[in-house]
């Protein structure tokens, strides 16, 4: 009997941490190596309080350029640029001074459902370092605003509404 009820309590425990892992803005793949390109894959796993998402938007990290987003079936697609803060290399001897600053999806997701919002681009070359992917996610006169970055030290876990972090490794 012991044995079922510890068993229970451990079901349960990872239950909780499964729903609290669904409850947020998400990456699909937490870490890429510094200076590679990456696909970026966004999961947006329920809707506001019951209401559908509407709107989902994605600021790019400062220094990810060529950035290219995929287009989602009965979806719109909008693609903010804007001057870039600090112009970057472009890798044949110029400078890039303008990029993608945001994307935005707009369409329809019922809070039953789960979804992914996808793009890529080429990350900096700064391993050892966290870049982070802010997500506002639009409901009917509702909004999860996914765009908390944790203080030097703090758990992002501690936070109400984290961004979606991302770790640049060195290169193998």
């Amino acid at each position: 009997m012991k044995l079922s009820i510890a068993a229970l309590v451990g079901a349960a425990s990872l239950s909780l941490v499964a729903t609290s892992a669904f409850a947020h803005a998400t990456l699909e793949t937490g870490q890429a190596v510094a200076g590679s390109t990456y696909k970026a894959v966004v999961r947006v796993g329920h809707g506001c309080e019951g209401k559908p998402s509407l709107k989902v938007r994605v600021k790019v990290p400062d220094g990810v350029s060529s950035v290219k987003p995929m287009p989602k079936a009965g979806w719109t697609l909008d693609i903010v640029k804007a001057k870039l803060a600090v112009p970057l290399d472009d890798g044949h001897g110029g400078k890039i001074t303008e990029g993608v600053t945001e994307v935005i999806w707009t369409g329809s997701l019922l809070d039953a459902h789960y979804d992914e919002f996808v793009l890529r681009g080429k990350l900096p070359d700064a391993p050892n370092t966290v870049l982070w992917w802010p997500v506002v996610q639009e409901c009917e006169g509702a909004a999860h605003r996914w765009i908390e970055i944790p203080a030097a030290g703090q758990d992002p876990h501690s936070l109400k509404e984290p961004a979606p972090g991302l770790k640049l490794t060195p290169k193998p």
